[in-house]
């Protein structure tokens, strides 16, 4: 139970933040952005604040924002089409009621003559009652009721096509973007709380059973040699242990100003020397940060390297994690305690920000790639030519995903 709760967490955090950068950009941008929605499926929850309607759905295995634009609207007015009309107090169209006009006595009857909702945001059609032709200008954020809910209209200005190409790519690139700042943001947290590991040749915390803490050495010792060769750094120290299992060492140390000599002999791990002694760490505002930093920028690096690995067959297939194993990983990371629980939710972040980077369809990568071809070539792609990319893609991408999890529930079983 305290994995599946953990997961819950783990991956609503990834997802909400990676959404809540398309969100923010495209509103910068002045998108329409019908629809906020952590998970797919059914919805369990849903508040509507201001013009996007922000949503909790039952399957927490992705997300989505809804942005004017990206889709065909819904609604296509043709003349014939009998609707209602309900107004403001500037006579301007506020609500136009498609069906179940039966609901709305107050609105006023309408037969359609022409209407567009996107760039003249006009209405033009013969009232019922007086058989005259009217022209009904609509307000900018009038609705549109369907079946009891309503949709707020987007005129062309508000549509992600209509946006520049510049705020196009930032509002795609947020996403991955806020993934890769939720990961800084938790190594800061992390770091600020249990210190960041230093590579000053110090002694971190001992453990008492193991030589170290045995021959009497102390946290904060400062190792200047072992068997009389210098050590610079934490790592000096680790190597050269490491390397002598089972053999005798003496350390020669400073504790307090003072200096002194503390025979160790080291123990053999799996063919590797060790005395039980883990890294020191520092705590400081500035070295959390730093820190923050340097772990975000390895693991990005650490990422992109295993998927060039991908591609030139160094791995296989069977060596990637899917859902299943990512649930078990989480488990065992849940044994260690919460430092690692919020380490492996700073890597995964990173882990979501570069995969959807990848220039795949259906990806923001791949959206991103179709944006920079546009700028190159000046012009858009065929939207239908994109939107069959990105299906086949996506297909794709389930195939690989179905393969993955194949592969986790085996591993289960071996």
């Amino acid at each position: 139970m305290e994995t599946f709760i953990a997961v819950v967490i783990i991956f609503g955090l990834l997802i909400s933040f990676h959404e809540l950068g398309h969100l923010l950009l495209a509103k910068r941008a002045g998108i329409l952005c019908r629809e906020f929605a952590i998970g797919f499926g059914p919805k369990i929850f849903s508040i509507k604040k201001k013009e996007t309607v922000y949503t909790l759905r039952l399957l927490p295995i992705g997300g989505f924002v809804r942005m004017a634009g990206e889709d065909p609207e819904v609604i296509d007015i043709k003349p014939g089409h009998r609707i209602g009309l309900m107004f403001n107090r500037a006579d301007s169209v506020s609500k136009i009621i498609i069906n179940q006009l039966n609901k709305y006595p107050n609105a006023k009857m309408v037969t359609v003559d022409y209407a567009d909702l996107e760039k003249d945001l006009v209405i033009q059609g013969y009232e019922e009652e007086e058989g005259e032709r009217f022209d009904f200008p609509i307000d900018r954020k009038a609705e549109y009721v369907m079946d009891g809910q309503a949709f707020q209209i987007a005129p062309l200005d508000r549509q992600f096509g209509s946006k520049s190409l510049l705020d196009r790519i930032l509002t795609i690139f947020a996403g991955p973007f806020n993934n890769f700042l939720l990961a800084f943001i938790v190594f800061v947290i992390l770091f600020s709380i249990q210190g960041v590991p230093s590579e000053k040749p110090l002694l971190g915390k001992l453990i008492s059973t193991d030589p170290a803490a045995q021959a009497g050495l102390q946290e904060g010792d400062r190792v200047l040699a072992i068997n009389g060769q210098t050590m610079e750094s934490f790592s000096d120290i680790a190597n050269y242990i490491n390397k002598r299992p089972n053999q005798a060492l003496t350390l020669k140390i400073e504790r307090d100003h003072h200096i002194q000599e503390v025979k160790v002999t080291s123990k053999n791990e799996k063919g590797v020397g060790i005395i039980g002694v883990n890294q020191p760490f520092e705590k400081g505002v500035w070295d959390s940060i730093k820190g923050g930093v340097t772990q975000t920028y390895y693991w990005i690096k650490m990422e992109v390297e295993a998927f060039k690995q991908l591609v030139t067959g160094a791995i296989g297939l069977d060596q990637l994690s899917g859902p299943v194993g990512i649930y078990n990983l989480t488990g065992q990371v849940v044994d260690h305690g919460i430092f690692w629980v919020m380490r492996w939710t700073a890597v995964l972040s990173i882990n979501l920000g570069v995969v959807n980077l990848l220039p795949l369809p259906a990806l923001d990568g791949g959206r991103l790639l179709f944006l920079f071809v546009e700028g190159l070539r000046g012009k858009p792609v065929d939207p239908k030519r994109e939107t069959l990319v990105h299906f086949i893609g996506f297909a794709f991408l389930m195939l690989l995903m179905i393969v993955v999890t194949w592969n986790d529930i085996q591993k289960l079983f071996m």
